[in-house]
Formats: structure tokens, C-alpha cells, sequence
């Protein structure tokens, strides 16, 4: 799903910059990535949490992903010289990712799972794409702070099937995604790492 102009407005600002190089700091004393790991950003916009993404954990190679052809082609203009050998943008769908199963060290999401009108699809797309042991970075919020009087107003979301804590919680579970101690949860949102659990034979 596309962001409106308002969201889009804070996704490209630079607080939202800021707060996300927070949020990465934070996620990184949960659990840091091995060298050489491959990562994939969805919903990636105009590539600024890419940017967190690699200075922070030091992927060796991180691609970001956008349904939205004009933040991929943003995203690619505004690229920095040091990422050309680590990062690549392109156009896709968090609910289809283009990737082989166990592709991926670790899943980034600031904020873009709650956009998608099949979001369990896409926990189960991010559990897909994972290594066994693999790391789901995320930040999500809640119904509480994107669909009140105000917002509800203001943005455009997915209406049916939204999820509140105990609901998407229980999704990481049911994709065998172990959530780390340490996370943090409000009614607004939660903030933490889930990993990959090997499966049983």
C-alpha cells in the first residue's frame, strides 16, 4: 500500500531520521548482526532508514524494497556514494517478497507492516525470506496512534483486520519468530527483535 502526502511528508523528514537512528541503535544492543550478514528494509521509501540500517549493523549487503516506483527511483538518486557495493532499491511487494526461502540474515521494518491489508501475509513472507536463527528488526504501531479522531483523519490506512499487541505478538509466534526480552510495548506501538526458531524435525 502507497503512504498519502502527510505520512509521506514525516517519512521523509528529518526527525523521523532521527528517531530511527534511535531505534537502530536500541534494536543493536538486542542483537547485533554476524559480519557478512544479508538484509532486506521493507517499505524502504527514500532510503534514509536504509542509511540508519548500514551504518548501525554493517550488513555486508542490504537491499530496500518499496511498492512505490517514485521512492525507489528517490531512493536510488539519493544514494550515497559509500553504499554502492551494499545496497540496492527496488520496486516490490512485503506481501510477495522477491526472495528465495532462507535468504535472508535479518528482516528491517520501521513502521510498514501495519500498511499492508494482509499484514499476517507478510509476517509470514518475513519468516519465509529468513535464515533459521535470522532476526526480524522491527518498529510497529498501533491502531491507538495512526487510527484515533485525529489521525484516522489524516492518513490512510488498511480499515479491516488491524492488529493491536496481543494480536500481532501472537503472529510472530504462530511464524516461529521467538520475540527477545527487552522489547519495548505501549498502546501506541512496540519495538523489538523476534528470531527465526530452527525448526524441529
Amino acid at each position: 500500500m502507497k503512504v498519502n502526502w502527510p505520512e509521506r511528508f514525516w517519512v521523509n523528514s528529518p526527525l523521523r531520521f532521527l528517531i530511527q537512528q534511535g531505534e537502530a541503535r536500541f534494536l543493536k544492543r538486542l542483537r547485533d548482526l554476524k559480519p557478512g550478514a544479508r538484509c532486506l528494509e521493507i517499505g524502504c521509501g527514500h532510503g534514509a532508514g536504509a542509511r540508519v540500517i548500514l551504518k548501525a549493523f554493517q550488513p555486508a549487503r542490504l537491499d530496500g524494497l518499496d511498492v512505490d516506483p517514485a521512492m525507489i527511483r528517490l531512493a536510488s538518486r539519493k544514494q550515497p556514494g559509500w553504499t554502492v557495493d551494499r545496497l540496492l532499491f527496488l520496486v516490490g511487494d512485503a506481501q510477495q517478497l522477491p526472495y528465495a526461502d532462507a535468504g535472508m540474515d535479518a528482516v528491517f521494518n520501521f513502521g510498514i507492516v501495519h500498511h499492508l491489508e494482509d499484514w499476517e501475509q507478510g509476517i509470514r513472507e518475513i519468516a519465509r525470506v529468513l535464515k533459521n536463527g535470522g532476526g526480524y528488526y522491527f518498529e510497529e504501531i498501533y491502531p491507538a496512534l495512526y487510527a484515533n479522531v485525529i489521525t484516522s483523519r489524516l492518513l490512510d490506512h488498511p480499515t479491516e483486520n488491524r492488529f493491536h499487541g496481543s494480536e500481532y505478538r501472537a503472529a510472530l509466534v504462530a511464524e516461529g519468530l521467538r520475540l527477545l526480552p527487552g522489547y519495548k510495548e505501549t498502546r501506541f506501538g512496540i519495538l523489538g527483535v523476534a528470531v527465526k526458531e530452527v525448526a524441529r524435525s
